[in-house]
């Protein structure tokens, strides 16, 4: 099974001092030999999340999550993953196109896994 890496821009907010608004690049990486349920964000930084990829694909449909990872639609286009940490809160607007096209990538590139 092969690695799929995705490089993405997306709008990042947080909570911090050093709030930047404007578009950033981000990696959206699944590795099936590693954990073939997790995906993972990587955020400008030393930041990475790895989460559950079916919360990624349910959060794109209607809002779900609790405690670190959080994600929702946000209108027609927009889907919202938020992140939280001991240092704030990160939230992560993408494109839904974007995070269908790498959730389709992530289920070619190995066998599906069931829930």
């Amino acid at each position: 099974m092969s690695v799929v890496e995705q490089y993405a821009r997306a709008h990042i907010v947080t909570d911090t001092q050093d709030d930047d608004r404007g578009a950033v690049p981000v990696v959206l990486r699944y590795d099936p030999d590693r954990d073939p349920r997790a995906v993972r964000i990587g955020l400008p930084g030393p930041h990475e999340w790895t989460f559950s990829r079916s919360l990624l694909e349910d959060g794109l449909r209607a809002p779900v999550g609790s405690g670190e990872v959080r994600v929702w639609p946000c209108g027609r286009v927009q889907a919202v993953v938020e992140f939280h940490s001991a240092g704030g809160v990160s939230v992560v607007q993408f494109e839904t196109k974007t995070l269908t096209r790498f959730l389709r990538r992530t289920y070619s590139a190995g066998a599906r896994v069931p829930s």
